[in-house]
């Protein structure tokens, strides 16, 4: 097995650790999005930084999983310069270059409108584009 794949099975391992370890909401959430962005994206990498921080990557980081009391904040590195149609993004609208996603107990992201969100992100980074 080559040193990447082993790198990419121990932060998969970490970030099922994690998901596990949150026993609430928060956990069922965080793996519902996981899922998703692997759906929406098959070559993902999956990271692991930041103290513990799952990291979805593909030609630079797609976005960051962070979990809160009372949110699980979905972090894109470059939102502002991805096209919204869906309204998903919520939180950090502010910044010139991060968008988040804050998701609460009880909502539900559109599954479809996230995948999408995740390919445009994926084929910014992969173009070799700066964030606006």
């Amino acid at each position: 097995m080559a040193k990447d794949e082993v790198q990419d099975q121990a932060a998969s391992a970490l970030i099922d650790a994690k998901i596990a370890s949150l026993t609430d909401w928060r956990g069922a959430t965080l793996a519902r999005m996981r899922a998703l962005i692997r759906e929406a994206d098959p070559d993902v990498v999956e990271e692991v930084k930041w103290r513990g921080v799952p990291v979805w990557s593909h030609g630079g980081i797609i976005c960051t999983g962070e979990t809160y009391k009372s949110v699980v904040k979905l972090t894109f590195m470059k939102g502002a310069s991805l096209a919204d149609p869906a309204g998903l993004f919520n939180s950090s609208l502010e910044g010139n270059a991060r968008r988040a996603i804050d998701i609460r107990e009880g909502e539900v992201v559109d599954a479809d409108a996230f995948k999408a969100l995740i390919g445009e992100a994926v084929a910014l980074n992969i173009s070799g584009k700066k964030a606006r």
